[in-house]
């Protein structure tokens, strides 16, 4: 055992010690933070028997059945995030399937892809509101190995509780004891001299599908960007950091339907339909945010932790598809934002002329 986790604090500790930290205002995440924590390492320590207000009682999978079981729950808020972004959509879990450890939740207004490979513990965690006149924060909490959260389902107000507090019931395992590990570092991509750039050209310019593009940065061994960088100027351009901010912001003036990825490794998360209320906030500790603050939809994202942004082609049968994307400075994928599109449907002229607006930069350093 190592030394450092011979000196994990108690689980009476911890929930001292989170307690404080929600109670002075931080998100969960950022009292888990911290605390030298994981968020899910932090709600694990309030598993079992103990006198804190807060509650999370271990679940078991199979995780897709849970999904499935939520739709008899109404609509619930589904959350997905990574580091720098947030993304919020109410609704109805519905068509949720598994192929593998690929799933898909295909609601009207939830729409999900879901790797559960990723998903490695679950909780329902019950959480007092700040108003004692109102009823406590219910949730359904999903964290992959090292203990960030993959997903997570809110009660609202127009949820069925009952319904809801059933679904804990029948996939509650009190005794689970979810332990979770430290994150490897990441993996520092290829040299570009290494990358077979002409083949990797040649294969780009042949894909007929967007969902074709995973599997040729496996083949090439490129990571996300480093592809961008090699294509350059034919399929990928650099824009500026202030592209998502512009993009969202000409959405909403002109009403050009737009779908919103955000992604946490385990999940993403889709919205597809027009933005409305874009606002921006900078908070006293200088961190800068965009946000879509629609009604069933809310986007909020770090626009201070933008990197990189890019303009992205990519061939398919129903012709050119272009994205938007946003990457942080460790080089995780922010975001992407599209033009809404049906399979078959050949992209809006309205969203390429959008983003053809966007500014672009000269070149894209390596």
């Amino acid at each position: 055992m190592s030394a450092a986790l011979l000196t994990l604090p108690s689980a009476a500790t911890i929930r001292e010690r989170f307690s404080a930290a929600r109670s002075a205002g931080r998100r969960a995440r950022e009292a888990a933070h911290s605390l030298g924590l994981s968020e899910g390492a932090a709600i694990a320590a309030h598993a079992g028997t103990h006198d804190h207000a807060l509650k999370a009682m271990p679940l078991r999978g199979p995780w897709v059945e849970i999904l499935q079981a939520l739709e008899f729950c109404g609509p619930l808020l589904a959350l997905t995030r990574n580091e720098s972004t947030v993304h919020e959509k109410t609704g109805i879990y519905q068509k949720v399937s598994v192929n593998g450890h690929v799933g898909l939740a295909l609601g009207d207004d939830i729409d999900l892809r879901l790797f559960f490979h990723q998903w490695h513990a679950g909780f329902a965690v019950l959480e007092p509101a700040n108003d004692p006149a109102r009823p406590p924060t219910q949730s359904l909490q999903f964290f992959n190995a090292q203990g960030g959260a993959v997903h997570k389902a809110y009660v609202r107000e127009a949820s069925d509780r009952d319904a809801f507090n059933a679904v804990v019931a029948q996939f509650a395992q009190p005794g689970a004891g979810y332990v979770f590990t430290p994150a490897a570092a990441r993996e520092a991509a290829r040299p570009d001299a290494a990358i077979d750039a002409p083949g990797l050209a040649e294969a780009w310019a042949g894909m007929r599908d967007t969902h074709e593009f995973f599997g040729l940065t496996q083949k090439f061994g490129v990571e996300r960007q480093q592809s961008f960088r090699l294509v350059q100027g034919r399929f990928a351009w650099p824009a500026g950091r202030d592209a998502v901010h512009r993009l969202l912001d000409e959405a909403a003036m002109d009403g050009t339907p737009i779908m919103v990825f955000v992604g946490s490794g385990g999940c993403i998360q889709i919205h597809s339909g027009p933005v409305k209320r874009v606002e921006p906030l900078a908070t006293p500790g200088g961190a800068q945010w965009i946000n879509v603050l629609d009604p069933g939809f809310n986007l909020h994202l770090r626009e201070d932790l933008i990197a990189h942004a890019w303009i992205v082609e990519k061939p398919t049968s129903d012709g050119v598809v272009t994205s938007v994307e946003a990457f942080d400075h460790e080089g995780g994928l922010m975001a992407m934002f599209f033009g809404a599109r049906k399979p078959g449907v050949p992209e809006r002229e309205a969203w390429r002329g959008l983003v053809r607006r966007l500014p672009r930069l000269e070149a894209a350093a390596a």
